[in-house]
This record gives C-alpha cells, structure tokens and sequence, in this order.
C-alpha cells in the first residue's frame, strides 16, 4: 500500500482517482476502479437526480470501498444532486465549474469530504482556507473542459502553497507521469483519458478507435478564445466550429452548434460529427485493456520510475 495524503485522506491503497467524464463515469467503471486498489468518481453532468441516485446505489451493491460523486456546478440541478450525495452519504466529491465554498459545510456535515477543482493559485489557496479537504489542479492538457494552465505550470505554482492534499491531473496516462507528480509533491492523481479504453468504461467502440489511432498532434481545443476551452480529437465538426469561433461567430450559434457532440461522440459513436472528449497524451493510448491491468501496470511503472530517480544523484 502506498503512504500519501490522500490515500490517508480517503482510505485507498493506490492514490489514483478516476476522473468524472460524462455519461462514462457510472457504476461499474467505478467499482472497477476500486476493486482495483484506487477509486473512482460518477459524473453527473446531464443526468437527473433519479439517474444519479441509481449510479449511487448500484455502485455500492458491487463494493465496499469510497468513491466518489462529481458535483458540477453548471449544472441547473446542482442543488438537488448535492442533497442526494448528503441522503447518500459517498465518500466524497469532486466539484468543479463554480464556487464550491458554499457546499463544503453542508457535505462535510454529512461525513462527505470535499475536493474542489482548482485553475489557480488564489482559487486553491481559497478553498483551503475555507475548509477543502483537498484539491485537484487539472491543466489543459486534459480531456473535456480545462483552464489556460498547463499541469506542469499548475504544480510549481500550486504545491508549495498548499498544506493540504492536492491531486495533479491533465495529460497523465501512464506511471512515468504519476512520479513525476509524487515527486514534485503531489499526493495522488487523476486520470480520465487512460480510463477511456478500458473494458469497463462503455464509451462507443468506434470512439475508443479514434483514440487508439490519435498521434499527438490530433488533439484540439474549442472555445478557448471564449474561455470555455474544451479538449478532444479533431475531426470534421472541430474544424467547422474552429472556423467559426474565430471568424467572431456569436455565443449562441456556438452554443448550438456545440450542443449534444460529447453524447453524439461518447455514446453514438459519431466520430465526425460529435466530439470525442480525450486529453493530450494520446500516442500512450494505444489499446484496451480491463481496468485492473491498467492499475497494475500503473502501479508497476510508478514504482519502477520512482526506484530509478534515486540512481539520478549517484
């Protein structure tokens, strides 16, 4: 078993959350990653109360073990999920996209620890201050929606302010990545894009192929000129909505424009015309794989690379 903070904080044997990506991030990917030794997290994005109460349940008939709810504060029925993780009582949640100060309280009150997602420096020096029990700093590399910083940038700017337990993620895929962060002084991490081939996540065959076919340069990023970036493959509707976004089209023929494509990519298997939400660490993504392979092998690479570093000084 690993020693950080957060597999103290959280009870897990290897400090790797699974990331909540919508309408992929349920139960049995879940269970799967906590029956593999680390957690996971159920993405509510899109879903209603009825959905997210289902998820819950279901995932706690299969394990035992914490995981986690995503609470996004975009969501116009945020309000209701929160009160179901606190009827629920999950191990903890991951929120993003808004304030989260008001919800650490009432969660906490419940036993439910609280972990924002961060952009900066003040945003984490904030929700420490306000209670957080920790946080994640997710740089742009990552897949779906991002910030302007890279996780690189994020961590020599975030680490050295923060007491409590901070959890790098974007661009993460492999065990080489997961060192890096431990020894920069993380004390856990969060990874979407490398859970996406796993068996158990039912993202569409045909998205997963886009993906193990993807090189480096195939990821892009739209509505970043509008500050709402968000990452995936390129393909045909990228282009168009690119072309779009930058000739001063307004928000709301964007908006529309944009509407549906992660279910149209994700679920559909749309691969032109719908946008397959991935981070930038592509070429490492090259084949499915159950999910307990993929935290042994994690496991194994983190381990073998953080053995190595000592040799660095000799």
């Amino acid at each position: 078993m690993w020693n950080t903070k957060l597999t103290k904080l959280l009870g897990i044997e290897y400090p790797i959350i699974q990331g909540a990506m919508a309408y992929l991030s349920e139960a049995n990917l879940v269970s799967a990653m906590c029956h593999a030794g680390a957690t996971g997290v159920i993405a509510t994005g899109g879903l209603q109360v009825d959905a997210v109460r289902e998820q819950i349940r279901k995932a706690k008939d299969m394990i035992d073990k914490p995981f986690g709810v995503n609470l996004m504060l975009q969501s116009p029925n945020k309000d209701d999920i929160a009160q179901l993780v606190c009827d629920e009582k999950v191990a903890f949640v991951t929120i993003g996209a808004g304030n989260p100060v008001p919800y650490f309280e009432p969660l906490q009150a419940h036993g439910i620890k609280c972990i924002p997602v961060v952009p900066s420096v003040k945003l984490a020096r904030r929700v420490q201050d306000k209670g957080a029990d920790a946080l994640v700093i997710e740089g742009m590399e990552a897949g779906g929606h991002d910030g302007k910083l890279t996780t690189m940038a994020l961590m020599e700017n975030v680490l050295p302010e923060i007491e409590i337990p901070v959890v790098a993620a974007g661009g993460i895929v492999d065990g080489r990545g997961i060192a890096a962060a431990l020894v920069m002084g993380a004390s856990g991490v969060q990874m979407g894009s490398r859970f996406l081939l796993a068996e158990e996540c039912i993202l569409h065959p045909n998205a997963k192929q886009a993906i193990i076919q993807a090189v480096d340069t195939d990821s892009t990023v739209t509505g970043f000129s509008r500050n709402d970036s968000v990452r995936g493959l390129k393909n045909k509707w990228s282009e168009a909505y690119l072309a779009k976004e930058y000739s001063g089209a307004p928000e709301e023929e964007l908006m529309a424009m944009a509407r549906g494509t992660n279910w149209k990519g994700a679920i559909e298997g749309d691969t032109e015309n719908g946008f397959v939400l991935v981070g930038m660490s592509l070429n490492r993504l090259n084949r499915i794989q159950p999910v307990q392979e993929i935290i042994d092998e994690l496991v194994t690479e983190t381990e073998e690379r953080l053995a190595l570093a000592g040799g660095l000084l000799k």
